[in-house]
């Protein structure tokens, strides 16, 4: 029960956290330098079975990225149903480096 309490109070700040960033823009919703409308760019690649490599638009993305602010979102990506380890094994398909605080 208590893991379950933990859970959502990180999905929570996660939230809060997100509202944070966004808060304040003026022009598109942005993210760790990240338009929230291209996230989706990099879905495939993070998800289901046997995703498939990021593609060129997703590591362009994955380039243009705060990849440390990202990792401040790690713990709340299970709940978009996206895999925190293969979402920080982008940066690395991408021929970039991960921060060291993003490996899980």
């Amino acid at each position: 029960m208590a893991m379950a309490g933990e859970r959502l109070l990180v999905h929570c700040l996660a939230v809060m956290l997100l509202i944070a960033l966004v808060e304040g823009t003026t022009n598109e919703p942005t993210v760790c330098n990240i338009a929230l409308t291209k996230l989706n760019l990099c879905r495939p690649a993070v998800t289901g079975q046997y995703p498939p490599p990021p593609t060129k638009e997703c590591c362009g993305l994955m380039k243009q990225a705060n990849l440390t602010c990202l990792c401040k979102f790690k713990e709340a990506l299970p709940a978009f149903e996206i895999d925190p380890a293969r979402a920080f094994a982008l940066p690395k398909k991408c021929n970039l480096r991960t921060p060291p605080q993003c490996k899980v």
